[in-house]
């Protein structure tokens, strides 16, 4: 059965409890990561995934928070003796910094590296990303400081649909993305520019329809999250819930 596990939940300052936000979605045929926190096998690890299985690698936006974990990746996997190829998905703009991040660290003269595939999304609505026999994904152009997506994830199998808004502030796109999703996870990093409240996300979901709603990104460093349910709920009827790290969601 396809799942999803919360590998991070934290907006841009981790703590030891909560890495910065990241998630890898598991099925049959494809396991898909999206972003990739500080050192994601590490966290891969933790949650009892291999990181060879790892088929596909989704880059929301090219920050910190998550994408400085690219290179370890790469470089650890080929340390490790990784030979399968791997895809690479996000707008162009993430895309071009990434492979000039790899470039110093002149990973052209690294022997017998596994291919890695560079696949650019167009910057439009419901683009399509993804087809296997688990999952279709698709992405849609959000509203943050950097270009950024937003994903939809319809199951094949179940007929139930993930919407994940990334880092961005209210819009039209994530409405759209998360139309009668089973589940809406959005960021609530706090109301202000390229971000959305935990009240803002509510106003998100019960426009969209969204069955359930995860709060995720949000402020973990001295600070409590709890809250944040409770103001999401003031502003969405459904069931609120804040993501944790290594909670794990099948579909």
């Amino acid at each position: 059965m396809p799942k999803l596990i919360y590998l991070g939940v934290s907006s841009a300052i981790p703590t030891a409890q909560h890495e910065n936000t990241h998630m890898v979605l598991v099925g049959e045929s494809r396991v898909v990561l999206i972003d990739t926190g500080h050192n994601p096998i590490i966290r891969l690890g933790q949650a009892g995934l291999e990181y060879t299985r790892i088929t596909d690698l989704i880059l929301t936006h090219f920050h910190p928070d998550h994408t400085s974990g690219v290179a370890s990746y790469l470089l650890i996997s080929w340390l490790m003796g990784r030979k399968n190829e791997l895809n690479v998905y996000g707008l162009e703009y993430t895309l071009e910094r990434t492979r000039k991040l790899m470039e110093f660290y002149d990973w052209g003269s690294w022997p017998n590296f596994y291919p890695v595939n560079f696949i650019p999304q167009p910057t439009q609505e419901m683009a399509p990303v993804l087809d296997c026999a688990d999952f279709r994904i698709f992405s849609s152009p959000v509203h943050h400081m950097v270009p950024n997506i937003g994903l939809r994830v319809e199951f094949k199998a179940s007929g139930k649909v993930l919407a994940y808004s990334c880092d961005t502030e209210p819009c039209a796109e994530v409405v759209r993305l998360g139309r009668q999703a089973d589940l809406l996870v959005h960021e609530t990093a706090g109301q202000g520019f390229g971000h959305t409240s935990a009240c803002q996300a509510g106003e998100i979901a019960q426009e969209a329809g969204a069955r359930q709603l995860h709060l995720i990104h949000y402020p973990t460093w001295n600070y409590d999250p709890a809250p944040l349910v409770a103001e999401a709920a003031q502003t969405f009827t459904g069931p609120v819930a804040l993501a944790d790290d290594f909670m794990t969601l099948e579909f």
